[in-house]
């Protein structure tokens, strides 16, 4: 969680891998997630069919 706060406070991708791993391991982090999302589109990761997605591979 401190990753996600670190990310959301400096705008720092925290990495693909890391995302997908929080947002397997825990549906609350899935909230915080889609904000991040939401917040840095420029990271190039969407969410499709409630599955996190990274447009650049």
């Amino acid at each position: 969680m401190q990753k996600l706060k670190f990310a959301a406070n400096s705008g720092q991708n925290p990495g693909f891998d890391f995302l997908q791993e929080c947002w397997n391991d825990d549906p609350a982090l899935q909230i915080v997630i889609k904000k991040l999302l939401v917040k840095f589109p420029q990271w190039g990761i969407a969410i499709v069919d409630g599955v996190l997605v990274d447009c650049e591979r």
